[in-house]
């Protein structure tokens, strides 16, 4: 007797998705369950490789208005609510699927490899004065970043405007994952490589 394969949320298949780059591998979990809810279990070291990168995603569009120090603006309709979010995102594949009639997790992961930056810039203290040091990402962070760059891009293609958050991340991961130039994320991505590379 065969043994089911799981799909994400009995829709999405994960098993033939493969991370190409190499670097990211480690920390993107494409680990099939029917249902993506850890409870927050993942305290110990390295637990955010544990959770399935779609439920990371939904994590972080409950806080798609934070910026840096400042918490920007509150977006009342997604704050910490699992049902509503995950809705969101399940729109939003909908979405992707209807325009690219490819996986949208798929798609997704190739957004996520897209907007990964490799090098960032980082504040080193040298005898009194600070000076900007290149630095490279871990694999972590580099997920991390790219995950709250598409978040951020799309909640600022809907914020105040016509479209819903769905809509805009559709059009943001889409747009990640085509490599073009108008994409927040991509946009994040150069800023911080350029500003490596002037701190080489």
């Amino acid at each position: 007797m065969e043994i089911p394969k799981f799909k994400i949320f009995d829709l999405y298949d994960v098993s033939e998705i493969v991370v190409e780059d190499p670097g990211l591998k480690p920390a993107i979990n494409l680990e099939p369950k029917l249902v993506l809810k850890s409870y927050g279990r993942n305290v110990q070291k390295f637990g955010q490789t544990k959770v399935n990168i779609v439920e990371r995603l939904m994590n972080r569009l409950a806080t798609a208005g934070h910026r840096g120090k400042k918490h920007k603006i509150i977006l009342g309709r997604s704050t910490g609510k699992y049902s509503k979010n995950m809705k969101t995102i399940l729109e939003s594949f909908k979405l992707i699927e209807k325009r690219t009639g490819k996986n949208p997790v798929e798609v997704f992961v190739k957004a996520i490899e897209k907007s990964a930056p490799r090098d960032e810039v980082t504040v080193i203290e040298y005898g009194g004065a600070r000076y900007p040091q290149a630095v490279d990402v871990s694999p972590l962070r580099r997920v991390n970043l790219a995950l709250r760059w598409i978040v951020q891009g799309s909640s600022d293609k809907a914020f105040n405007k016509k479209k819903t958050i769905a809509q805009g991340l559709a059009e943001e991961i889409v747009m990640a994952a085509e490599g073009n130039q108008e994409s927040f994320a991509l946009r994040k991505k150069k800023e911080s490589e350029a500003q490596a590379d002037s701190a080489r």
